[in-house]
């Protein structure tokens, strides 16, 4: 055991604050991109990779429902994390000073009536915690970053606007990614089971494999379609379904799926994040 979180992003960025909350015990491990973080768990460099996989406001996070099948790692919990957004700059500068706000772009379109508001114009960086990095470094008071609490703390940036969001409820689903996966019953908000399948060429095929889900009483909460490979033929479908695969129903669920699939693969069994509800 390295007792270490991989996750993406320089350190203050959003995903390592979800891995503060979520596994506090923890080092966290920033790396370069989403494959990096990945890795270091297959690597046995960390022990578990926290990887943001949709927001409230933006929808999902491109490229991580691709990545997951092919990981090799198995999603043993979800956490959801409240995104708030702060405005950031160099100690001792006023809000009337600044002029430019940095940050990824995914941010800087969550805070557009309080930029508005300043007549603050939009900086596109590489990512939040990036944005307060240089920030910092440039020494610019008229340029600020729009980050989180731990990247301000890290990088010695004054906080001249706190919570900024558009939108109040803007959160971030993370999934926690290990080795080897964990089916036990745990938590106390009920079992979620996420998974991948390949529907067979025949007529209505889709249709059909969601219906036992409908007549056994699954609550399916997500599915999302994905080529693969870039072919306009082969799509992917990705699923999340409440409750545990020994439950009857969803076994039931489950085996009527297999019918009208071509390939099915458990990505993972674990506890729903009591914030989903």
């Amino acid at each position: 055991m390295t007792n270490r979180i991989a996750f993406q992003g320089e350190p203050g960025a959003y995903s390592h604050q979800a891995c503060h909350s979520a596994r506090p015990d923890m080092e966290a491990l920033p790396c370069r991109t989403f494959e990096d973080a990945i890795e270091a768990v297959r690597e046995g460099r960390a022990d578990l990779a926290m990887l943001p996989v949709e927001n409230s406001t933006y929808g999902r996070v491109a490229d991580i429902h691709s990545l997951l099948p092919n990981s090799g790692l198995h999603i043993i919990d979800e956490a959801f994390v409240r995104v708030h957004i702060n405005l950031l700059a160099l100690p001792g500068t006023r809000l009337e000073q600044v002029t430019h706000a940095m940050s990824h772009t995914v941010l800087l379109g969550q805070c557009k009536d309080f930029l508005r508001r300043h007549d603050i114009h939009r900086v596109t960086g590489a990512d939040t915690a990036g944005s307060a990095k240089l920030v910092a470094e440039k020494g610019d008071p008229t340029l600020a970053a729009l980050a989180g609490d731990l990247a301000g703390e890290i990088y010695g940036l004054d906080l001249l606007a706190r919570h900024i969001e558009d939108h109040q409820n803007n959160t971030t689903r993370f999934l926690l990614m290990s080795r080897e996966p964990d089916h036990s019953r745990r938590g106390t908000a009920g079992m979620m089971t996420s998974f991948v399948f390949e529907v067979r060429n025949i007529p209505a095929a889709l249709y059909k494999a969601m219906g036992g889900f409908a007549t056994n009483g699954v609550n399916m909460t997500k599915l999302e379609s994905y080529m693969i490979d870039g072919s306009f033929t082969a799509t992917q479908f990705y699923a999340d379904i409440e409750g545990h695969p020994e439950d009857d129903n969803v076994r039931l669920a489950l085996d009527e799926l297999d019918y009208f699939t071509s390939h099915i693969s458990t990505l993972g069994v674990y506890p729903a994040d009591p914030q989903r509800y």
